[in-house]
């Protein structure tokens, strides 16, 4: 009697696991899983909503043929591809994660009872996004026809500006080319790298190992002095400066704008090695990322146990570490905004047909990355790239910038090229930051000859186009919008 009542607590217990799992957890995956039946049901109820950028153009919308059946149209065809996503075929990118919010809709009540009696649709309601068709232009035209992937970040607010990854597609033509972009992996057509690719950093790394040094070494930091003949031995490993350039005498800023790998070996090799993982756990390494997409966890994986032939290239960005060009973003987003990482999101809000606001995003902060006087330190160091290193292509009147370049090493291929970087309308290491950017340019060679440049064309968009004060003035009129009641 005895182990029958157990079991059947342990039973019971084991009923109410589950549901708890199932509220917290589960529903709501199965909930948007484009796959639900529920959504045909909604579908033939239903008209899909529009999907918005944040400049009042339209990225989504649904038309019909002359069958009468509903279709998806994508106007601006494959400039968006990967971020919007599409609706057939199984979904993706917004079309899949606001697939509710896309056919539930919410316009005027006598509105979808006269719809009722007439035997017509209501529309969903329209998902606006934190998106700039300028920057997402500027950014897909500098990418050119390489691999890669470009993200433009506001730091102060954490609204996802640009998001651009290729290979691409279009999405109006699914029907005619599904079988070739589903069945190339050479090419990956349906990856979007921005959040899914994952990427050995390169010196963009350095921005960690230099914070690191600095938190460690507080007080004597800025007494670091290098002599560099472009190649040095440490822990057993070779390890050359790009190209085998010879730096000569170094201090850390300097080691830092000229990209100097035998100088961060050097200062890496007396890292701590405990405290520099617990960094890269608050820089978000190892862990899922919250964004409005799936973002793949980036790898780190020094220990204190690891062997010390692995320290010199993870210090300087190889080895085993690999990083997604979205987290790469937020590093740099976190930075620029005095150690503060705002949470990043896409989805600014959802409205009714008729304009009305059924919910919106807030800018909230995610994570404090480093403190302000270290990220002031970092900011300092990003500004010389620009100044007097490997970034100077960016130095201009009509903005002021820092950031890092970087070369990755590519398994026999050409090196991947990145930049990870910001931009004030004032000064880059006291202004307020306007925009963060990332670039990588795969298989294309040094950062500053492939990654820059598109960079800078990003930041001339934002500048040429005044989107600072577009937006405020754009948000100052938003404050006046009427809410749902839900």
């Amino acid at each position: 009697m005895y182990h029958t009542c157990f079991l059947i607590v342990l039973l019971f217990a084991g009923l109410i696991a589950y549901l708890v799992k199932f509220d917290v957890m589960d529903s709501q995956a199965i909930m948007t899983n484009p796959y639900n039946k529920r959504y045909t049901s909604m579908a033939e109820q239903t008209k899909r909503g529009k999907i918005l950028s944040a400049n009042d153009k339209i990225l989504a919308y649904s038309d019909s043929n002359e069958a009468g059946d509903e279709i998806r149209r994508y106007p601006y065809e494959n400039m968006f591809a990967h971020i919007i996503g599409y609706a057939s075929y199984g979904k993706a990118g917004l079309e899949s994660v606001c697939n509710l919010d896309l056919l539930t809709s919410h316009e005027n009540l006598m509105k979808q009872i006269s719809n009722g009696v007439s035997s017509k649709k209501n529309t969903g309601d329209t998902v606006v996004t934190t998106l700039d068709t300028r920057l997402q232009k500027a950014a897909y035209e500098a990418l050119d026809d390489y691999r890669g992937a470009v993200i433009a970040i506001e730091p102060k607010t954490g609204k996802i500006r640009a998001m651009v990854s290729k290979p691409d597609f279009d999405p109006n033509e699914l029907d005619e080319i599904w079988d070739k972009i589903n069945s190339d992996s050479s090419e990956s057509f349906l990856l979007n790298r921005a959040t899914q690719g994952l990427y050995p950093p390169g010196s963009t790394y350095k921005i960690l190992t230099a914070l690191e040094y600095m938190e460690e070494n507080p007080d004597t930091y800025q007494n670091f002095t290098y002599d560099c003949d472009g190649q040095t031995i440490k822990n057993s490993v070779k390890i050359r400066c790009y190209e085998g350039e010879e730096h000569g005498e170094v201090d850390l800023e300097k080691a830092f704008s000229k990209s100097c790998n035998t100088a961060f070996v050097t200062l890496g090799s007396k890292l701590n090695i405990k405290q520099f993982a617990k960094l890269n756990n608050t820089c978000l390494f190892n862990q899922k990322i919250s964004f409005d997409i799936p973002v793949k966890k980036s790898r780190f994986e020094l220990t204190a146990r690891s062997k010390k032939s692995e320290i010199p290239q993870t210090v300087i960005g190889q080895g085993n570490t690999l990083v997604t060009p979205f987290h790469n973003a937020l590093i740099m987003s976190g930075m620029a905004n005095n150690g503060v990482l705002m949470k990043p999101y896409v989805i600014d809000h959802i409205e009714s047909e008729d304009g009305i606001m059924v919910k919106q995003s807030k800018p909230e902060e995610y994570r404090t990355l480093t403190d302000a006087k270290h990220a002031r330190k970092i900011k300092k160091m990003l500004r010389s790239v620009v100044t007097d290193g490997t970034g100077r292509s960016l130095d201009t009147d009509l903005y002021s910038a820092g950031g890092k370049t970087g070369t990755a090493e590519n398994e026999g291929e050409d090196p991947h090229s990145w930049f990870v970087g910001y931009a004030s309308g004032d000064d880059a290491v006291d202004g307020e930051p306007d925009l963060a950017v990332c670039v990588i340019v795969e298989s294309s060679g040094a950062g500053s000859e492939y990654a820059v440049p598109v960079a800078k064309r990003v930041f001339n968009s934002y500048y040429n186009n005044e989107m600072k004060k577009y937006y405020n003035e754009k948000e100052s009129s938003n404050n006046e919008t009427t809410t749902v009641e839900e």
